[in-house]
This record gives C-alpha cells, sequence and structure tokens, in this order.
C-alpha cells in the first residue's frame, strides 16, 4: 500500500507516493485529517539539504486512530487524537533530557495520509477543539507554555511584552498569559495584526517601528519572551524593568547578538532560554486550555494539494495564528 506525502528529497519539496506505514510494537497508526505548518518546517530545508532520502516533513498533526500495535492500551480503534511532536520527554524538567527531538526530522512527520508513532507521543482531543485547531495545536502552544510558566514564572498581575505578535507561539502566548490575569503588551509592524492582537486578550499593541521607551514609558515590564532575535533583542532589554526577566527560545532573524553587559549586570537582568516542553507541561496546558475555554487561532486554512503556497505564505510572514493543512 502507498500514500501521499509532501517531502524534502535532492534539495526540492514535492508530493510523492510514499509506503504506508504500519504500527509496531507500542506504536498507533494515525490518519491525519489536519496537519500543521511550523517555521521550523521552513528551516529544515537547509539542515537536511541535498539527501536523497525523502524525508517527510511535518511536527502537528491531528486524527484517527486506525491501527494499534502490541502492547498498547490505552487507545483503541477510532480514536481522535493530536501528535506531540516533542519526542522522547516525558517528565518537566530544566533542559531536554538525551535523546530528544522534533519530530519531522530526522524521524517523518505529519504532512502525509498517515503516521505511525508511539502511543506515549498522541493525545486525545479536548472537546471544544475544532479538527483544524486541534492539528495545529501543540508545537507552537507548548514552546508558549514553557517559555511562559516553567521558564518564565509568569504570575497574575504581571506585564510581559511579546515582540512581534502573529506568530503562532505569540497568538497562544496572548491567550495563555491573559487567561491567568497578567497584563499583556505586544507589537508589530501591522496594524491589523495590532488590532487583532488587542481582541484575542491584549492590553496595550504597539509598533515595533516606533520607539518602544518612549511608547511604554509608563509601564513596568515584569518579563519580555523574546524569540525574534537580533532585530530585537537590545530593544526589549531596554524596556525591561531592572531585576526583570528575559526568556528567548527562537531566532526568526539574526542568531547571534551582542550586548552591553556591564549595563546588563547593573540591571540585574535575568536570560532564560527555552525550547519546546516536556509530556507533563502537555498536559498541564491542555488542562489550562480546557479551563478557560480557550482555542488555537487558525489564521489561514489550506489542501493538503496546495501545500507549496501555503509555505509561500508562511514565508511572507502574512500569517496572525497558525496555518492548517487539510489532508483530505
Amino acid at each position: 500500500m502507498i500514500l501521499l506525502a509532501f517531502v524534502l528529497q535532492e534539495g526540492e519539496l514535492r508530493l510523492t507516493e510514499m509506503p504506508e506505514p504500519e504500527a509496531q510494537h507500542g506504536e498507533v497508526v494515525v490518519r491525519l485529517k489536519v496537519a500543521g505548518l511550523n517555521r521550523r518546517d521552513l528551516y529544515i530545508q537547509n539542515r537536511w539539504g541535498n539527501k536523497d532520502v525523502p524525508l517527510i516533513l511535518g511536527s502537528d498533526g491531528a486524527g484517527i486512530i486506525e491501527a494499534i500495535g502490541e502492547g498498547v492500551t490505552e487507545f483503541k480503534i477510532g480514536d481522535e487524537v493530536m501528535i506531540n511532536p516533542s519526542l522522547n520527554w516525558v517528565k518537566n524538567s530544566e533542559a531536554p533530557p538525551k535523546g530528544f527531538d522534533i519530530l519531522g526530522m530526522p524521524d517523518h512527520g505529519t504532512f502525509a495520509e498517515k503516521i505511525a508513532i508511539t502511543s506515549n507521543q498522541v493525545e486525545r482531543i479536548p472537546s471544544h477543539f475544532t479538527w483544524e485547531e486541534a492539528g495545529v495545536f501543540v508545537l507552537s502552544a507548548l514552546t508558549g507554555y514553557r517559555a511562559l510558566f516553567t521558564k518564565g514564572d509568569l504570575q497574575s498581575g504581571d506585564a510581559i511584552f511579546i515582540p512581534g505578535v502573529g506568530s503562532g507561539v505569540a497568538t497562544y502566548m496572548v491567550q495563555l498569559a491573559n487567561a491567568i490575569g497578567a497584563k499583556v503588551i505586544v507589537s508589530s509592524r501591522h496594524n491589523d495584526k495590532r488590532k487583532k492582537a488587542l481582541e484575542i486578550g491584549a492590553f496595550k499593541a504597539i509598533d515595533t517601528n516606533g520607539d518602544w521607551q518612549q511608547l511604554l514609558s509608563d509601564e513596568s515590564i515584569d518579563i519580555v519572551i523574546d524569540s525574534v532575535g537580533g532585530a530585537t533583542f537590545n530593544r526589549s532589554l531596554q524596556i525591561l524593568k531592572q531585576g526583570g526577566t528575559m526568556v528567548t527560545f527562537g531566532a526568526t532573524t539574526d542568531d547571534v547578538v551582542s550586548i552591553n553587559i556591564r549595563d546588563f549586570f547593573y540591571g540585574q537582568y535575568k536570560l532564560i532560554g527555552s525550547t519546546m516542553g516536556s509530556k507533563e507541561e502537555l498536559g498541564d496546558l491542555i488542562s489550562l486550555m480546557k479551563k478557560h475555554e480557550l482555542k488555537p487561532i487558525v489564521g489561514k486554512t489550506f489542501s493538503f494539494n496546495d501545500i507549496q503556497t501555503a509555505f509561500d505564505f508562511l514565508e511572507e510572514n502574512h500569517q496572525f495564528g497558525k496555518i492548517a493543512i487539510k489532508m483530505d
């Protein structure tokens, strides 16, 4: 049997046929209904190179369990589940354990009609989620949850600044921070994204191109969550209160940042790195989403046959929220 998949092979992205997966011991086969596109999928092209072995891309997805391997007792055929792409990280810890990886490289990912994966890597879908919402949920939301709460120790009443709102992670962080009573401030170059951020819970939305110190002169920022990197790092540091915390989990601009170390230690700042999260944290995140009836923001949905257009759309940075790929 064969299935349709979107792969990276010899440096090119293409829809092609791949062998249908089978459930091995401890695995389930999920017929995917929706997959989620992440910025990570854009960057893998540089990391995988020109290998002639096809790699199925994709980290997020949701679907129906179609087959169950030996030893699986917690799920049954017909269960509706979403994929947890944070591989081999079960308990919350200071850093990912040895063996941690993210689905979609080197393991085959979710841009296919079916996926075989260990049963420990799937979660039941919250009843208030649609298929599209479930399919785009885990990677970005879990990344945001760990940055906010595990690493940032965000509390009710804290003022948090999130530069570059519009990405999937940022939209989750706005919703989650607002839900627990934090004061959420964001920035964007686009007026429509600033308006949408206010609609989902931001207290204030400023122009990225403006003078942040002037625009936020009446605010005391406790925490900055920065995933932009070189373009915003020092500007973010300038508006952070003395003794405040900066959490960083990405770099959509330059990876390398120069800082004035004297200003940094006189300011008594805390700089913390973060990435993805554990299965334990995912359980806490799902509980928080259920408690406050929060739903993922799906900015745009593409058909599987039009997935290349979805890649182009993400690369042009037009989206607010997540991009869903309907597999059927």
